[in-house]
């Protein structure tokens, strides 16, 4: 686990700046949950943090069970990130935030990232999960060169030392909110 560095949650943060405010998220690779959890202090109303280690689901239930959290705001799952994406799709749920700061890839010149980062990209679902105007911020490591896929749009990048924080938005003209 590599938690997110402080500077760069802040830095994260500072850009969503209000559209966390009665936010729904969805965490994934969740790790200690600190980017829910800051979420849910910045007056989000619900989270859902994906983390495939038990002892690290169970950490980020201590945190949530702390008295400025509202009970049952924060629903940890305990799985696959890319298992959950499907099974929440399947049963249409929406985010207004998704992020996810993976554990980061190794340097790929000359070749397509195989990173979770490029995977969460590359994945059909997370776009579907989004509600309409709605963010995926996703970290990654400075030497994992991702390629973006048409469905995206990215609208900010922040760089602090190897971390990149990358905001993104369902690019329109493959929109897959939209009714087909």
């Amino acid at each position: 686990m590599r938690p997110t560095p402080d500077l760069v949650k802040q830095a994260v943060f500072n850009s969503l700046g209000e559209r966390v405010v009665g936010a729904r998220v969805l965490e994934l690779f969740a790790g200690t949950g600190a980017l829910s959890l800051e979420c849910l202090s910045r007056g989000a109303v619900s989270a859902i943090c994906v983390e495939k280690s038990s002892k690290h689901a169970e950490f980020i239930r201590q945190n949530a069970s702390a008295p400025e959290f509202v009970a049952g705001t924060l629903e940890v799952r305990v799985h696959d990130v890319f298992v959950v994406l499907k099974q929440l799709v399947e049963t249409g749920d929406k985010f207004d935030l998704v992020l996810a700061d993976p554990p980061y890839g190794e340097k790929n010149v000359g070749r397509r990232s195989t990173s979770f980062a490029q995977h969460l990209l590359d994945d059909a679902n997370i776009p579907k999960l989004l509600s309409p105007g709605g963010r995926f911020v996703l970290g990654h490591a400075r030497r994992d060169t991702l390629s973006i896929p048409a469905q995206w749009r990215e609208v900010k990048l922040l760089k602090h030392g190897d971390s990149m924080m990358r905001f993104f938005e369902v690019n329109v003209g493959t929109d897959s909110n939209a009714p087909r």
